[in-house]
């Protein structure tokens, strides 16, 4: 099995390496973080700029091209598959396949231009890699959800619609939500449910999870002080990375099964 995973996975890179999407992808973030350090007057900034960049375009981006490679690829999974090999083989070797190219071009996006102003001015490495691990994390998290609709809708304008739904959902509404069910219940001892809730969403659990880095979580209101006294602790900082590998990991081992029993 898992010399069929290689396989399928060396293919599945090589082709999207070959990808103008993922091309066009990792030029985007380049030039986008090279305009901020440009004309920016703050590195740190520049780096909470980038925060941004992460919460509402890489979650967007990697739903729709896990999408896109999983239907355009799909007759090749099914050649495949007519050969004695393992289906979860298959699957595997393409969400390596597809992991590695988005998680690389994201990282090549962003680095590559600090890197080069590090040769010219301050880089705070530190909180830079932190929001590096938090965009790999989000990347990861959003390509299982794609590959989850994938496998388990047949058309892919409906998938396509279910995903952009969700990323509106997580990245605008749910904090409208959030903010709305605070102030219902504010005269009651919430706070063990607002946190609860706030880890059901990957995206806020990154964005909070840099801000506490920087110190900021003074600018982020009651949900801010919450997690700067429960988040704030190796502890509490652990418990976010653990939430944020268990929505990598359950949309992942659904699709799977849904692969391995689909009548295709």
């Amino acid at each position: 099995m898992r010399g069929i995973t290689t396989k399928i996975f060396k293919y599945t890179l090589y082709d999207l390496m070959r990808s103008r999407w993922v091309i066009g992808y990792a030029v985007m973030i380049a030039l986008m973080v090279g305009g901020l350090l440009l004309f920016g007057n703050d590195p740190t900034q520049a780096v909470v700029s980038v925060l941004n960049l992460v919460i509402l375009v890489v979650p967007l981006v990697s739903l729709l091209l896990g999408l896109m490679y999983h239907y355009a690829n799909r007759d090749f999974a099914l050649l495949v598959l007519t050969q004695p090999v393992p289906r979860a083989a298959v699957f595997y070797g393409q969400l390596l396949g597809l992991g590695v190219a988005l998680v690389g071009a994201f990282l090549l996006g962003v680095g590559a231009p600090f890197l080069i102003y590090s040769f010219i001015g301050h880089v705070d490495w530190a909180t830079l890699f932190v929001v590096l691990a938090v965009g790999v994390g989000i990347t990861l998290v959003f390509l299982s959800l794609a590959l989850w609709l994938g496998v388990r809708e047949e058309e892919r304008v409906r998938a396509l619609g279910v995903a952009i739904g969700a990323w509106f959902l997580l990245t605008f509404v749910y904090d409208g939500l959030l903010l709305f069910f605070i102030i219902l219940a504010q005269a009651y001892p919430i706070d063990p449910w607002v946190i609860g809730v706030s880890m059901l969403n990957p995206v806020d659990l990154g964005r909070v999870l840099v801000l506490l880095h920087l110190d900021t979580a003074a600018l982020m209101g009651y949900t801010g002080a919450l997690f700067k006294h429960f988040l704030g602790t190796a502890l509490g900082t652990a418990l976010a990375a653990l939430a944020l590998l268990v929505w990598i990991l359950w949309p992942a081992f659904f699709a799977r099964r849904i692969f391995e029993k689909k009548d295709f």
